[in-house]
């Protein structure tokens, strides 16, 4: 009869089969002493003794997966990830959680993902467009909130600052709705992309930033099946002239399928509705459709450069246009070179001719941040 290997659990006292041990250290111990006196990281996935758990009661840690990941709240002690801990006044050494964040200061320029304030509507006029501008790596900042809150917002609130979890060290720069007029002539775009760059940001020079833009369902029909008609013939431009969107966009393939992933061109724009509504992209698609008050064009890569905001901007709302006004046959057979015979934008076209999709000759410009 074969002799049985054994060891005694240093631990509990009691015998045991070999194969039933766990070695940790230098000694063998059984199952269940191992689990009362160990846990593993829930980060790297070590065995550590149960003493040394530098985490909290919904999470183990082990020390150095604390130290390169984590943080403790200043103020109530909870366990944070560095990436969702706040900062006053840049003061890396005090970090706060989202709760305490906003009880240090009730007035903070820095609101969570989901906020979502009673929007104010600026500008007279039909079409209304809502911009949120991702930028990254200056910092997820109250402070730096605040001074690009104080740089737009003189009389009256047109932006709000947000926190964005896609975002590895940054800040979203959202706006009211407004006209493109508005937009154009009373928003201080420039003097924001400014201030932005002048904390340090970026935007186009990111893998994480979008700049999206949303446009009020009101604006495409009287009624909700007019303008279920207008939004498949949105669908179907932004299909159909795939190639020169996406230059128009900065995105790489990649990026674009991350995060505003396209649904594919089909025959008439009632096929492509069709299918957007039943490919379950949800909000990660070119023309996100699935709010129930806008559409939002999310092809964009994020920027600081002035021009190229306002530029998109006009592109979105000539799409919204030809989208309108245009049959469904007249859309069809419209070419690129049509759709740009329609345009008298300054800002839009010199931004074609930089991505060398206008019909004249490319101008040169400069790689934008």
């Amino acid at each position: 009869m074969e002799e049985r290997e054994v060891f005694i659990c240093p631990h509990c006292g009691e015998e045991h089969e070999i194969c039933d041990g766990y070695e940790m250290g230098e000694e063998i111990y059984c199952c269940n002493c191992i689990d009362d006196l160990t846990v593993v990281c829930q980060d790297c996935g070590e065995r550590i003794w149960a003493d040394n758990d530098a985490g909290d009661e919904n999470i183990s840690l082990c020390q150095s997966c604390y130290d390169r990941n984590y943080t403790t709240c200043s103020r109530c002690d909870r366990l944070i990830h560095v990436n969702d801990a706040y900062y006053e006044d840049d003061d890396e050494d005090e970090p706060y959680c989202y709760n305490c964040h906003i009880q240090y200061d009730s007035s903070t320029s820095l609101h969570g993902y989901s906020y979502r304030p009673d929007p104010i509507f600026y500008g007279e006029g039909n079409r209304y467009l809502g911009v949120e501008l991702e930028i990254d790596r200056g910092g997820k900042s109250s402070y730096h909130a605040q001074k690009i809150c104080e740089v737009a917002n003189g009389e009256e609130e047109l932006i709000y600052i947000k926190t964005d979890g896609s975002l590895d060290d940054g800040l979203e720069i959202v706006t009211h709705p407004m006209t493109l007029d508005y937009h154009m002539t009373q928003t201080p775009w420039q003097a924001i992309v400014n201030k932005a760059l002048e904390l340090g940001y970026k935007s186009h020079q990111t893998s994480t930033t979008g700049l999206h833009c949303h446009v009020n369902r009101t604006s495409l029909g009287e009624t909700v099946e007019e303008q279920e008609v207008t939004i498949s013939k949105v669908l179907f431009f932004v299909e159909r002239f795939w190639d020169e969107l996406l230059r128009f966009s900065r995105r790489t393939e990649y990026q674009v399928n991350r995060w505003a992933a396209r649904y594919g061109l089909k025959e008439r724009p009632k096929d492509v509705l069709d299918h957007a509504k039943k490919s379950g992209l949800g909000r990660y698609s070119c023309v996100n459709i699935t709010n129930y008050e806008t559409i939002e064009f999310r092809l964009f890569r994020g920027t600081v450069e002035y021009n190229a905001i306002i530029a998109t901007l006009q592109l979105v709302n000539e799409i919204c246009n030809v989208a309108f006004l245009m049959t469904e046959s007249e859309l069809s057979v419209m070419s690129w070179h049509g759709f740009l015979e329609r345009l008298t934008q300054p800002e839009l076209i010199t931004y074609l001719k930089e991505r060398r999709l206008y019909v004249n000759e490319p101008v040169e410009t400069e790689e934008d941040d």
